[in-house]
């Protein structure tokens, strides 16, 4: 079996300043999701309805936001809320660790939300346009999570030929799932893949939307078989980990604006 080679997290010294494999793994995030829509922005069902390059740098920022915020204020709420109840302080000590895909999520849908309502686009327009370069940035993160040895999978058989140690762990050295990986493949790799190709034809407003959620939702409740759940928190009602349970609303949801958006038929964007 393979063990983790223990990267170092800090990628550049610069004085005073370290800065680390995370962070660059979400300022690539950052610049693959700014390339990406600045492409489907030019496309001609997008560009014909006026979508511009500054558009796409204010979606940008508005996805900062609410991707920080979110993801943070998310993971409190979802994970921890007994001990940042008391600890309010720390809530937006994010030098210390602790995101939430799903709380970013909630964070990036408000701020889509603020961008339509100052540009009078609707929702889903907005959403449509930028759901397939989402999964490239989640990638990124997923990779970071494994350079930085951490969210490890559970236990798997020695004689799986990827099977990991990862020291961090304090296990005794127990064979373990790069989950990190399959996630960067599944929600990352295999989900942009998807998407993209769907959404290079017009689309009723709507159906690529619904085709993210339902993809996330489904591959990342996936995933979540072969990643070991948050040690404070174990597994939930029927053995789901509390990532399978926060999944679950959206793959309904997905499916539930999918299937309005197609009832609908809505003019194509």
């Amino acid at each position: 079996m393979l063990v983790h080679p223990q990267f170092d997290p800090i990628a550049i010294n610069l004085g005073p300043l370290a800065v680390h494999w995370y962070g660059v793994t979400y300022l690539i995030a950052f610049g693959l999701f700014l390339w990406l829509a600045s492409v489907r922005a030019r496309m001609p069902q997008h560009a014909a309805v006026g979508w511009t390059k500054r558009d796409v740098d204010d979606v940008l920022f508005y996805g900062v936001l609410g991707v920080v915020l979110g993801g943070r204020l998310g993971y409190c709420l979802f994970y921890k809320p007994d001990y940042y109840i008391h600890h309010l302080a720390e809530v937006f000590a994010v030098w210390k660790g602790g995101m939430s895909f799903h709380g970013g999520l909630l964070g990036v849908l408000f701020g889509l939300w603020l961008f339509g309502r100052q540009r009078r686009r609707g929702f889903f327009e907005v959403s449509d346009l930028i759901a397939p370069c989402v999964p490239t940035g989640i990638m990124a993160v997923r990779l970071g999570n494994f350079v930085n040895g951490e969210l490890w999978g559970r236990p798997a058989p020695a004689d799986l030929p990827w099977a990991m140690v990862f020291p961090q762990a304090n296990d005794g050295g127990i064979a373990r799932h790069p989950s990190q990986l399959y996630q960067a493949a599944g929600e990352g790799l295999l989900l942009f893949i998807i998407l993209w190709f769907y959404a290079r034809k017009p689309r009723a407003t709507g159906q690529i939307s619904g085709v993210f959620m339902m993809g996330y939702g489904a591959l990342r409740f996936m995933a979540e078989y072969f990643r070991e759940p948050d040690d404070f928190l174990g597994l939930r009602a029927l053995n789901w980990s509390q990532g399978q349970w926060l999944s679950l609303p959206m793959i309904l949801a997905g499916a539930a604006i999918f299937a309005w958006a197609t009832k609908r038929n809505a003019r194509p964007v």
